[in-house]
């Protein structure tokens, strides 16, 4: 009965999130910058399924420090790397997980959005976004040290457009490492954290 009940929220976030269109403002609209398409995977993961996430401490964009071994016994981690703050795709992907924070509320998870961008950047993209329920980290200096650490920073210097499932025991449960080009299904992320229960 809550696999359905889960399926049907999906289900109704899929309807509306590929119905939404993601209203900019005009700022936003002229600040995206469209780097075209690009090779859709340019990087090697240094990580796996069953293995220890590696530690890091990250800056977010509120200037607090942000360790992951912090949540270990606590909680279920979505890492979200995503490649470049003021493009598209990853414009449109952060303020879609704002429809779909319950599920993560109901799963005991927590989401971590990393980019290799400095936080100024960060901090102004954000905000042009609008309010997003997940913190923002900086994985600028030393630059890419995160991302190449699991293995999603690509020959560019931006990271891929990858997903790390972590559940509270702190073990990788699952990974996707996206076609940079295009935005991962909402459904993969619920897929995702169910699996891990």
């Amino acid at each position: 009965m809550k696999t359905a009940k889960m399926l049907l929220t999906v289900a109704l976030l899929l309807v509306f999130f590929t119905g939404l269109s993601y209203s900019k403002s005009a700022t936003m609209q002229h600040s995206i910058y469209n780097p075209g398409i690009l090779k859709p995977i340019d990087s090697s993961l240094k990580v796996a399924v069953g293995q220890l996430a590696p530690d890091f401490t990250l800056k977010s964009i509120t200037g607090e420090s942000v360790t992951l071994s912090k949540y270990r016994g606590k909680k279920k981690v979505v890492l979200s790397f995503v490649p470049a703050a003021f493009t598209p795709v990853c414009s449109d992907q952060w303020p879609g997980y704002n429809i779909s924070k319950n599920i993560f509320d109901k799963n005991n998870a927590i989401l971590l959005g990393i980019t290799v961008d400095n936080i100024p950047s960060l901090h102004a993209w954000v905000q042009q976004m609008g309010n997003l329920w997940f913190k923002v980290l900086s994985d600028f200096w030393p630059h890419g040290q995160v991302a190449g650490t699991y293995g999603v920073l690509r020959s560019d210097g931006v990271s891929e457009r990858a997903l790390f499932f972590i559940d509270t025991g702190g073990i990788i449960q699952g990974i996707e490492v996206a076609d940079i080009n295009v935005r991962p299904p909402l459904e993969l992320v619920v897929k995702s954290l169910q699996k891990m229960d």
